[in-house]
């Protein structure tokens, strides 16, 4: 009786997971695409706003890796991805702010055309993304926070393409400049939160192996 209870659940959560891993799968190519792509584009049209895309679109692919690779381990294996992870975005972080400080400081106004066609290339992206995760929007917590995020990157690539919009319109850079500290700003805020619950979820971790 037990058996008839719980196969066919059993069954139909293994056919979820498999299926939430090929989603992950190709939300990880697509962000480590566009990473690669918008990180170049942006050091050559000499935006920040896009350099701080690039920067979530990194940040997005280690948290896609970490679920696809963490899944099923211990609580301190995954609080030490997450403390890796958070360090990084910290480091990604501080080195868009002082991109940002130095356009400020000797840069001139980027390409605008070339912020535009790739922010619309970006948003193309995420939105492929946030359609794959659609149907994973109600799940567990894990599921909501990576379709969370990707509702989040749609919303930043629409920035960017305000920001072009700004910099051809007035022929400055303080569109783009405005973009990128906001951006930086909340990957830093990001970071920190994570190093936080990632060293909390360590401590806890420590002390039940002590116990």
């Amino acid at each position: 009786m037990s058996g008839q209870c719980c196969g066919p659940e059993t069954s139909e959560t293994r056919l979820r997971d498999a299926a939430y891993r090929r989603v992950l799968w190709a939300a990880l190519a697509i962000n480590g695409v566009m990473f690669t792509v918008e990180i170049g584009a942006g050091l050559v049209a000499g935006s920040v706003a896009l350099q701080a895309d690039a920067l979530d679109f990194l940040g997005d692919t280690a948290t896609y890796a970490i679920s696809l690779f963490v899944i099923g381990m211990s609580l301190r294996a995954r609080a030490r991805a997450a403390l890796a992870k958070g360090g990084a975005m910290a480091l990604l972080g501080f080195w868009v702010a002082g991109a940002t400080v130095w356009q400020i400081a000797y840069g001139g106004a980027p390409e605008a055309f070339t912020m535009g066609a790739v922010g619309f290339a970006a948003l193309l992206a995420n939105a492929a993304v946030f359609a794959l995760l659609w149907r994973y929007r109600a799940g567990d917590s894990n599921m909501r926070s990576v379709w969370l995020c990707s509702r989040n990157d749609v919303l930043g690539n629409c920035a960017v393409l305000l920001a072009a919009l700004g910099v051809f319109g007035t022929g400055t850079a303080w569109p783009d400049i405005a973009v990128a500290a906001v951006m930086s700003t909340l990957a830093l805020q990001g970071a920190w939160v994570v190093l936080r619950q990632a060293r909390g979820e360590l401590g806890a971790a420590t002390l039940g192996m002590a116990r």
